[in-house]
Order: structure tokens, then sequence, then C-alpha cells
């Protein structure tokens, strides 16, 4: 599955970093603090990611990298037969809490979106929102998505754009503590070329600029939400020292005053993202 041919030469030649051990650092990350409470404010993209993918009740879908299970709740209430996966179990039990409150029926199982337990063209659909785009190894992750998707099926994803105001707070991040030698970034799988390397080979892919509005108290109010509670932001700020935390608390600030619309204290701040479809042969 994978094009290294059509890679552009920029990431064809990043050195090769150690993936094994950039993924256990990864999922720490992700399991630390609470991502279901910022994760449920995103609910909207997994609703609109479902009506792009048009789709149909009885399909079998599975949500890779689910987290909270936005768009596993999405489209089980669509009536599809929903399996949500992610790597951090606890993130599955806040899904399954979720669907349980609704009365949807969902199968949970833990797994590795760069290894998935289906078969080959197990399912029509697939779908991801900001998940499989954080995996180290794009290249595989890609190909595992292609694998359990049936020929003519559909693969749904929902990807932050470099530009945009998450990518832009990972590397303002990435300015204190910076990320491992050649890790990929994970803001590729926001951007058209990147997409069409990974998935052309095998399908057509279709990307539409969307944008997700983040709506705070005020931005300290943001602030403490996510270094408390968002695991990449949580585990930033215990990695620092006292005078370390300080300075990416007022770079992050920044950050919002660039990008906040609101004029009356709260935060009003938009994000780029991609709605990416790919139907594949």
């Amino acid at each position: 599955m994978q094009n290294f041919a059509a890679m552009p030469a920029a990431v064809a030649s990043v050195p090769v970093p150690d993936l094994a051990a950039l993924k256990t650092r990864q999922q720490g990350a992700w399991a630390s603090g609470d991502y279901a409470v910022v994760g449920t404010t995103l609910q909207i993209v997994g609703e609109t990611l479902c009506e792009a993918i048009d789709l149909r009740a009885g399909e079998t879908v599975l949500d890779v990298a689910a987290g909270n299970g936005n768009a596993t709740l999405a489209a089980a209430r669509r009536f599809a037969v929903v399996t949500s996966t992610d790597y951090v179990a606890a993130l599955l039990e806040r899904g399954r809490a979720r669907a349980a409150a609704d009365g949807l029926t969902v199968t949970f199982q833990t797994a590795d979106a760069e290894a998935l337990p289906f078969g080959n063209e197990t399912f029509d659909v697939i779908l991801s929102t900001f998940g499989v785009m954080f995996t180290p190894n794009q290249e595989a992750a890609a190909g595992e998505l292609l694998r359990v998707c049936r020929s003519g099926g559909r693969i749904g994803m929902a990807n932050w754009t470099p530009e945009g105001f998450i990518c832009q707070l990972f590397r303002t991040m990435g300015q204190h503590l910076p990320p491992p030698p050649g890790a990929l970034s994970p803001a590729l799988w926001g951007t058209e070329a990147r997409l069409d390397a990974l998935f052309s080979v095998a399908g057509t892919v279709s990307i539409q600029p969307k944008v997700f509005t983040f709506r705070y108290r005020s931005p300290d109010h943001w602030l403490e939400v996510f270094r408390t509670w968002y695991g990449p932001v949580h585990k930033a700020f215990a990695a620092l020292p006292d005078a370390g935390q300080a300075a990416l608390g007022q770079d992050l600030l920044a950050l919002i005053a660039r990008f906040n619309r609101a004029t009356d204290g709260t935060m009003v701040v938009p994000s780029d993202y991609l709605e990416v479809i790919v139907t594949k042969a």
C-alpha cells in the first residue's frame, strides 16, 4: 500500500525515528488528562463527516483512533453497524458510556491504527476524526485504512491543517519541547499533497476545507481546560519547570490572541481542517 515514489522528496528524505518509542510516548500522552473533556466539544465534526460520506443505515463502519467516540456516535445514530477502536482503552470506556446513555448499539475494541485486528475488506466505511493523523507511522496507518475497507467503500477523515489553530498549537509546544528527530508532523495529513501520496494510488480523494470553532469562556479558561485534560498539552506542561510552564502558557495565550475573533472577553477561535473522503477503487 505504500507509495514512496509519490511521496514528496522532503518527506521521503526525513531520518527514520524510533517509531516504537514514539508510539509509546504518544500513547502515554493521549492516555493522560482526559481527552473526552475536550473531545465532546467536537461532536459536530463527526456528524458533518457522516453526512459528507453519505452514510447509509446498515453499513458496516469502523471508527479508527475514535477517542471518546464522536464519529462512532454519529454513525450509530444513522443506524450503521459500528465498531469503535482506539489504543487508549480508557477513551473507549468514555465512548461506551456515551453510547449507553443514548441507547446506541456499538462494538468497542482496543486496537492500534497501524495494525488493525480485522480482515481485508471487512468494512463499508472507515472514519477517523482528528485521530489517525497522529499515528507515528503514517504509511502503515494509511495502508491499514485501505486494507480493511472494501472495494467501493469510503474512508472519511477530519484532519487539522498546518496553518490552523490546533497544528499551530503543536508547533508552539514544539518550540518548548522539540519533537524527536525525524518524526513526521501530523499536520501533513492536513495537506492535499500528502493525502494524495497516501491514498490516490488506491482510489479517488475528495477534499473540502472546513472550520471548527473552539468556544470557551475566555482564553484563560481554554488554557486551564487544555493543560488539565488535553493529553499532549497536559504532558508538555508536566515536563517543564515552573519558568518553562509560565513561558509556554504565555505563548499559548499569544497564539489564541492571533486567532480569537471575540471582542467580549470570551474565546471564539476558528481552526481549519480538511474533510477528506477517499473512495477505494
